[in-house]
């Protein structure tokens, strides 16, 4: 993908930004101009509304990936999985904070934003997304203030990006 098209799609990258059709509400992503589902594609047309993906999902399938593309080598081994998102959308990514054993198809997982790679010798760095799994919350984590759970979820963010 080009530097000037990666750059085109950031907003829809980094917010899971998809369409909705108003006229059978079926969820795409990435956003499509006309709804293949309706029977008739003209009932869609200028109907297509803009839609944000709440970014949880579950792994429906995956494959662990031994011989990386270029670029990817150091990665090697990881997970590429499909995951199936609540409002219906397959989105495609990589799981990251656990090994590839502790990959199942039925795992939670939640969209975080994260590097993608670092583009030739410019190094224009690409961000997007990533699915971590969604851990249960322990004692200490259940007990804390909303506040302090978002302080953490920021910090966690932050190491995670480095």
């Amino acid at each position: 993908m080009t530097v000037a098209r990666f750059w085109r799609e950031t907003p829809r990258r980094y917010n899971l930004g998809g369409n909705r059709c108003t006229a059978c509400q079926t969820v795409y992503f990435p956003p499509r101009a006309v709804c293949p589902t309706c029977q008739q594609h003209r009932q869609s047309i200028g109907k297509m509304e803009p839609y944000t993906l709440c970014g949880d999902g579950e792994v429906f399938s995956y494959s662990v990936v031994h011989e990386a593309a270029e670029g990817f080598e150091m990665l090697a081994p990881y997970v590429l999985a499909l995951i199936k998102t609540p409002e219906g959308p397959l989105l495609t990514g990589q799981v990251v904070d656990v090994t590839p054993e502790e990959v199942q198809v039925g795992l939670r997982v939640r969209a975080s934003f994260r590097k993608l790679r670092e583009d030739g010798r410019a190094g224009v760095i690409h961000y997007g997304y990533k699915f971590s799994p969604v851990r249960e919350k322990g004692p200490r984590e259940a007990m804390a203030s909303p506040a302090s759970q978002e302080a953490l979820a920021r910090a966690a963010a932050r190491v995670a990006r480095t």
